[in-house]
């Protein structure tokens, strides 16, 4: 009995030397990152950015062909120009109309057939120009759908960052759903750690703990963000997330990083039997 005592001793000074840390590797990644595609079928005309560049919100990454959508647009002008021209001649006819009413009655001798035949014409040229009119809504409203299309043929950033992955070239035929660039935004890390499952007990959602990067000799501190209850079968661990603030402007995702968890001892004295 006292030799189990003298041990427990013993163990409890040693784990208060070394401060009840808990050592979990991780790897800095970005919760940002976007899978950047074209929304239509076309070949790669113009690219304006290349792995490792720096780009900023609204930037265009590449731009596709556009000979189908030109032709699309120069018809909407067509029939725009088209139905704005019919709108005037039925203004100019209606317009001539009143000035012959005018004369009409100025010379004070017309009858009242040529009168109701002048409104009989009137109306005809009004029911025209409106459905001239209609004609000139609807070609506008082409024109912007035709504009919207073309301007997905410019595929812009949705947001700070910077290039990690490119998969076309110029003169490629690309299509919706196909990955072109992955575009990570540094400003926006955190690290995800695997914690065996007879570790967890000791990690709490807004735990503080110690970060460092060995490679660039950085340490800081983060908060465990989350604890993803799904299991790894094969490891039997779990992922943590870890945020942190980046104060160093290399620290980039896919570098090695060290968490270190503060134990409390409650937990190793319960586990020797003393609590």
């Amino acid at each position: 009995m006292k030799n189990n005592l003298f041990i427990t001793l013993i163990f409890l000074m040693f784990t208060q030397i070394n401060a009840f840390e808990l050592p979990i590797t991780g790897t800095v990644v970005s919760y940002n990152q976007k899978m950047i595609g074209p929304r239509y079928m076309g070949y790669v005309k113009h690219i304006y950015f290349d792995i490792g560049d720096k780009v900023k919100r609204e930037d265009v990454l590449f731009e596709l062909e556009s000979a189908e959508f030109d032709i699309l647009r120069s018809q909407a002008d067509l029939a725009l120009e088209q139905a704005i021209s019919i709108v005037d001649i039925y203004r100019t006819r209606m317009r001539s109309i009143q000035r012959e009413k005018l004369l009409l009655k100025s010379r004070g001798f017309a009858s009242s057939a040529d009168f109701e035949n002048l409104d009989l014409t009137a109306d005809n040229v009004a029911a025209g120009l409106a459905s001239a009119q209609v004609l000139v809504k609807n070609a506008s409203e082409k024109i912007k759908q035709v504009s919207t299309i073309t301007g997905y043929l410019e595929i812009k950033a949705p947001n700070d960052g910077i290039i990690v992955e490119k998969r076309i070239r110029v003169g490629d035929m690309v299509g919706p759903g196909m990955l072109s660039m992955i575009v990570v935004d540094l400003d926006h890390l955190q690290i995800e750690g695997e914690v065996a499952e007879s570790d967890l007990p000791y990690i709490n959602k807004f735990q503080r703990v110690k970060i460092s990067i060995p490679s660039l000799r950085y340490k800081t501190q983060g908060i465990v963000k989350s604890i993803v209850p799904s299991a790894n079968p094969m490891a039997h661990t779990f992922k943590i997330i870890v945020d942190f603030d980046k104060r160093n402007a290399k620290v980039f995702p896919g570098m090695y990083a060290k968490i270190l968890i503060d134990v409390d001892d409650k937990y190793l004295r319960s586990e020797y039997g003393n609590e």
